[in-house]
């Protein structure tokens, strides 16, 4: 069996519990910061690993949380009959409607120059002559005011608050370069053995010192990234080593299992941008032709929160992509998780399916807090049907691997 990247210790999940003083400050800052900026500038969970549990059929309606709207797009290319992207953060959406826009109005050529190498020099010129059109009032305005973003002398990925991060580490990079070329031999690596002997050697060895301890424990870093405080304190809960350790035990994982140079999920932070053969399936020539010819148009985007959203829709969704907000929900608002998931209960369509992330490999919001269905309060766990030999199996092949837990939850007809 593959070992796990996670060293997990004996005790349970933190339940949910009042904030403290530090954590009201850490998500005032979580909050700033959310409520300002693009957070993420590509998504961050696999989703070949997505497409086989969910097993997607021509009749599924799809919602899942929109992210940067990689993996919405991703889901749209098994054709099922909508995919459904709802995000509360309006730039996120914003990001979707521009790679929409994007398939329709450009050439391939070009659409790759701007999201696969994430700068063009007629950047002004598509924008304003093909793109802006087809954007909403706010990504209108959104992206009129960051044109630079694709200029040929940054790159887009180097932009959001996960950009900015990705920027700060290839800066740090630069003054340690005996560092910066094992990465480089690592990403330049054919095989597999090659990689995991230069990260051994020359790359653990010098990256996880003192200094980048004391980073990855600061609550600010770990915001611009998108882990607001109560995924911080899951890890806590079982990595003797705080998030320190457990970032490191997930980069020993795939530095040992997947060939850098084609994941493309850690290669555009390591280098600023994807390349031909490794990047997302809607930057692949045969992926955006396929959107072009008609499947982007079963994309949809709504700015709401999934309550919100699911208020005021009739729609019944038979899949439901949750990513990871249930940890930050169930540690900081447990009343709006129940509520959430009674919205979800009351548009799954029957035998729906849902999947999500956790930062533990066991959330005690599955056992913690009731959720209402069918006159019934129980904890997801009693509501629901998991396969956790299954969302294991999947787990090894996850190429993010930043993840303790990943679920995958069947809806009973009632």
């Amino acid at each position: 069996m593959t070992p796990s990247p996670v060293a997990v210790l004996p005790r349970p999940a933190l339940a949910p519990r009042s904030p403290s003083m530090r954590d009201r400050v850490d998500q005032r800052v979580f909050g700033a910061l959310y409520g300002r900026a693009l957070v993420y500038n590509t998504c961050w969970e696999d989703p070949a690993v997505d497409r086989i549990a969910l097993e997607l059929g021509p009749d599924d309606r799809v919602l899942v949380i929109t992210s940067a709207g990689c993996n919405a797009l991703d889901y749209a290319l098994c054709a099922p009959a909508a995919v459904q992207a709802v995000d509360a953060n309006p730039r996120q959406n914003a990001l979707l409607e521009l790679k929409i826009a994007g398939i329709r109005r450009l050439a391939y050529g070009d659409f790759w120059r701007v999201f696969g190498d994430g700068r063009h020099d007629r950047f002004p010129e598509l924008y304003g002559d093909q793109l802006r059109a087809e954007l909403s009032p706010f990504a209108r305005s959104w992206w009129d005011a960051r044109q630079h973003w694709f200029a040929p002398s940054g790159s887009f990925y180097d932009h959001g608050l996960s950009g900015w991060v990705a920027r700060g580490v290839r800066a740090y990079l630069r003054m340690k370069p005996e560092l910066r070329e094992g990465i480089d031999a690592m990403c330049e690596a054919t095989l597999i053995e090659a990689q995991a002997l230069a990260y051994q050697t020359r790359v653990r060895p010098r990256l996880f010192g003192p200094f980048t301890r004391w980073v990855l424990s600061r609550q600010t870093t770990l915001s611009m990234l998108g882990v607001p405080h109560p995924q911080r304190r899951e890890v806590e809960a079982q990595h003797t080593e705080g998030v320190a350790g457990y970032v490191r035990d997930c980069i020993d994982y795939v530095s040992r299992h997947f060939l850098l140079r084609d994941n493309h999920f850690w290669h555009v932070y390591l280098r600023g941008g994807y390349r031909p053969g490794a990047s997302p399936e809607y930057l692949t020539p045969g992926g955006f032709h396929r959107l072009k010819a008609g499947l982007v148009d079963r994309v949809h985007v709504d700015t709401a929160t999934v309550t919100e959203h699911l208020r005021r829709t009739p729609v019944r969704y038979t899949r439901f992509v949750l990513l990871d907000h249930l940890d930050w929900m169930a540690g900081h608002m447990p009343d709006a998780f129940a509520e959430e998931w009674q919205w979800i209960f009351e548009r799954a369509a029957p035998s729906a399916r849902a999947i999500f992330r956790s930062a533990h490999a066991n959330p005690g919001f599955l056992r913690d807090i009731p959720v209402l269905r069918d006159g019934a309060a129980k904890p997801l766990r009693d509501h629901l049907v998991f396969h956790p030999e299954r969302a294991r199996e999947l787990t090894r092949n996850d190429r993010v691997h930043t993840y303790a837990g990943f679920h995958i939850a069947d809806f009973p007809c009632s």
